[in-house]
């Protein structure tokens, strides 16, 4: 196999080369490549005149250069379930903006959620010599976290959970907690839960801080009113109309995803339901969308910007040597008219 090396032009992989930016600039070769990495004792003046060489004579650094002078490619690969979801865009919109403050790049890719696929973008990230991996893919049934720790793969989760890896979430168990009390305060205590899918632990610890309320106010919920879905409106709308047949039927419903409460708010509507006075339904992460909505929902706010940044940073500090360690970021409950007439 033939090792790749430096362009003969210089890290320039096309445009000007480097000799030119440094003439240009009035500098050392030397300190002409230190100021374009941002490395230390290069002037500020001195960086911004050879930056602006740079640019003006177009000139580009080559990342399979800089990959064999540091070692490093200085690319994070990221794996999602569907990048189509907003609360996912929403998380790699934060990755993306950690990762560039740090000097890296991130490159994501689509799941679907499915293990195999998982196993086979994993392959592929670590092909392109990326220098760690953030998994908002993880799975409760899927061993691939802890496969790449015992690899030594620099490994963070981001948005899920699992036992022994560091993971930058919002605290699900809170979240949960806080809408049972909502509903606890308005009188409800017969209610459905639409649990997500069993493999995130998204799903199952937002239910089972919802539960544990409900338990510890003496109500415990119904195992018959706890449903299992995909995290989508579709899923939702099943899981809804299922809810609405068992007897006595509900008096709230809680979704521990915002797209499955609107599609259990469809579901009421196909049932001459009216969300929020018929019934109560509140969601979790509380997408925009969520107040935009005919009859707005009750949702808890989740930081999925702020877990994004703080995951990609975290993965940085470990590819640089360092260390990272799970948090638990703090949700919010935003109260609208899904939730607040309806109290029994």
């Amino acid at each position: 196999m033939t090792r790749p090396t430096e362009d003969p032009r210089g890290p320039g992989a096309s445009g000007a080369r480097l000799a030119e930016v440094a003439a240009a600039a009035g500098v050392h070769q030397s300190t002409a490549s230190r100021a374009l990495r941002g490395a230390p004792g290069v002037g500020a003046d001195t960086c911004e005149r050879v930056r602006e060489a740079a640019r003006l004579l177009g000139y580009m650094a080559h990342p399979a250069a800089a990959s064999l002078r540091t070692g490093r490619s200085r690319l994070l690969g990221v794996l999602v379930p569907r990048l189509t979801d907003i609360v996912l865009a929403t998380v790699y919109e934060g990755i993306e903006s950690g990762a560039t403050a740090a000097g890296y790049q991130a490159v994501v890719a689509n799941t679907g959620d499915d293990p195999a696929v998982q196993r086979r973008k994993v392959e592929r990230l670590l092909a392109l010599r990326v220098d760690g991996l953030l998994l908002g893919d993880a799975r409760l049934d899927a061993p691939i976290a802890a496969d790449l720790l015992a690899q030594g793969v620099p490994t963070v989760l981001v948005s899920r959970r699992l036992p022994r890896v560091p993971s930058y979430t919002c605290d699900d168990l809170a979240g949960g907690r806080m809408v049972a009390e909502h509903l606890l305060a308005l009188g409800h205590r017969r209610v459905g839960v639409v649990a997500g899918e069993p493999h995130a632990s998204t799903g199952v610890e937002r239910t089972r801080g919802f539960l544990r309320a409900f338990a510890a106010a003496g109500a415990p919920v119904d195992p018959a009113l706890i449903v299992n879905s995909a995290f989508d409106a579709r899923g939702g709308e099943l899981a809804g109309h299922h809810l609405l047949t068992v007897r006595p039927r509900p008096t709230a419903i809680f979704a521990v995803n915002d797209f499955a409460a609107i599609g259990v708010m469809g579901a009421l509507r196909v049932s001459g339901l009216v969300p929020g006075e018929d019934l109560a339904v509140a969601g979790f992460n509380d997408v925009p969308l969520s107040a935009q909505l005919p009859i707005p929902l009750t949702s808890v706010r989740s930081p999925m910007r702020e877990m994004g940044e703080r995951a990609a940073t975290a993965l940085v500090r470990v590819v640089e040597g360092g260390t990272a360690r799970s948090r638990r970021l703090t949700p919010r409950l935003v109260v609208r008219a899904s939730t607040a007439g309806t109290g029994r």
